[in-house]
């Protein structure tokens, strides 16, 4: 299975996690660019909780918790390009919602969604 595949795979059972406790699908794989050739930022998911809060879904997998883990591999550099990335789909609302930044891990098998994982700060 190549690296694309096991990505997407990893997406879809975050998604199928996190619609069962009652989030609403927003966009899927929102990407964004800093220039014609640079490279700005992507996010995974974007989901909307039943309160209006927009949530911005970064999705990780490991075989295991060794060397940090999934969630551990979401590097400073990754947030703030997944930061980046929700200012640029933010512009399109003319009042800004409630948001918060999501990590979903996969290790072994299991999923472990934490929220509020990191801030735009």
């Amino acid at each position: 299975m190549s690296t694309k595949e096991v990505g997407d795979d990893a997406e879809a059972v975050a998604l199928e996690h996190l619609l069962a406790h009652g989030l609403v699908l927003v966009r899927r794989n929102y990407r964004v660019a800093r220039g014609p050739r640079a490279r700005g930022g992507e996010i995974d998911l974007i989901m909307r909780e039943r309160d209006g809060t927009l949530v911005f879904v970064e999705v990780r997998k490991r075989r295991s918790s060794d060397f940090g883990g999934a969630a551990g591999s979401v590097t400073f550099a990754k947030q703030r390009s997944i930061v980046f990335a929700a200012q640029q789909f933010l512009r399109h609302f003319s009042t800004l919602p409630p948001c918060r930044f999501d990590v979903v891990s996969i290790e072994a098998g299991r999923v472990q969604w934490l929220r509020a994982a990191f801030d735009a700060a």
